[in-house]
C-alpha cells in the first residue's frame, strides 16, 4: 500500500509518445517538485502501445488509495467510459462544495451521482420504470434522472427535487462505488466551460487541487460527448437532456422495448 501510494511523481506523458509533446513533459516534471497530489497509472496509456504487466494487487491497491482519499473528504480524478469525471462522496457537504470550487462550476448546476450496482439506485432514487429498464441500459454511458429520495445528502443539488445516477461501464468505477458504500458525486474532469477531457495530462491544471488522480489511459473513442442524460421521473415518458455519446441506442430502448413517449414542453 505505501509504495503504491508513493507514486506522487509518475511521468505520465512520458510514456505516451504523439500523445505528449517534450515541451508539456517538461511542464510535468517541473510540477512533480512540488506535487502532493498522487498519479496512479490503472492501465497502459495506449492499447497499441508497449505491454504493461499489472496483476490485481497493484489495481487493489489504487482503490484502497483512492478510497482513504475520498473518506477523508478530497476529490479524485477517475476515468469513466466516456470523459474523465472529478468524484467525492456524495454525503460529504464539504467535498461536495469543494468539487464546485475546484472547477468553478455554476452551483445551480446539478451533480450526478455514481453507484456500483442497480440495487444502489433505489436507496437515493424514486424510480418509476421497471428493473429490466435499469438493467438494459445500465452499466452504460448513459445518465438517468430520477425523483431524489430522503437518504441523499440534501446539500447536493439542494435547488432540484431531481438527481441524476450512473452506473460507468468500467470496472474500476464500479469496484470503487462498492468500496466506498455510498454514492460518488461526479462531474467532468475540466474546468467549467471547457472542453471535456479523455486523457489525465489533459486537465493537468486541477492536479494541485485533487488527492489522486487516476491514469486509466485514452478513454473509448475520444467523442468527448459525455453521457446521454434522460429523464425518466415522469410515469410512462422519458425527456432527453442531454444528447450525449449514446442517443440512439438509448431511445431505441425506452421507445421500442418499454413503449416509454416523449414528454413534450407542453406537459
Amino acid at each position: 500500500m505505501k509504495l503504491v501510494c508513493s507514486i506522487a511523481a509518475v511521468l505520465v506523458n512520458t510514456s505516451r509518445g504523439v500523445h505528449g509533446s517534450v515541451a508539456a513533459r517538461r511542464i510535468s516534471a517541473e510540477m512533480f517538485k512540488e506535487l502532493k497530489t498522487k498519479v496512479l497509472r490503472l492501465l497502459p496509456p495506449t492499447s497499441n502501445g508497449p505491454t504493461v504487466h499489472r496483476d490485481e494487487t497493484d489495481g487493489a491497491e489504487i482503490l484502497s488509495c483512492t478510497v482513504k482519499a475520498l473518506k477523508e473528504g478530497h476529490i479524485v480524478a477517475v476515468p469513466t467510459d466516456t470523459i474523465y469525471g472529478l468524484a467525492c462522496l456524495a454525503q460529504n457537504s464539504d467535498a461536495v462544495r469543494k468539487t464546485y470550487d475546484t472547477k468553478g462550476r455554476n452551483g445551480q448546476k446539478p451533480l450526478a451521482i455514481c453507484v456500483g450496482e442497480i440495487q444502489d439506485i433505489y436507496k437515493y432514487c424514486k424510480v418509476k420504470v421497471k428493473k429490466e429498464l435499469l438493467g438494459d441500459l445500465l452499466p452504460g454511458p448513459v445518465t438517468l434522472v430520477f425523483e431524489r429520495s430522503e437518504e441523499l445528502n440534501t446539500d447536493l443539488n439542494p435547488f432540484t427535487s431531481l438527481v441524476g445516477v450512473r452506473i460507468p461501464d468500467h470496472p474500476f468505477m464500479r469496484q470503487l462505488c462498492q468500496m466506498c458504500g455510498e454514492p460518488l458525486a461526479l462531474t467532468s474532469a475540466n474546468i467549467s466551460s471547457q472542453t471535456s477531457t479523455v486523457e489525465v495530462h489533459e486537465f493537468q491544471e486541477l492536479w494541485p487541487k485533487l488527492a489522486v488522480v487516476v491514469d486509466g489511459g485514452p478513454i473509448g473513442d475520444q467523442s468527448r460527448l459525455g453521457s446521454t442524460v434522460v429523464d425518466l421521473s415522469v410515469l410512462g415518458k422519458y425527456s432527453i437532456i442531454r444528447p450525449g455519446c449514446a442517443l440512439s441506442s438509448t431511445v431505441d430502448v425506452l421507445k421500442r422495448k418499454y413503449g416509454l413517449s416523449e414528454l413534450s414542453g407542453e406537459e
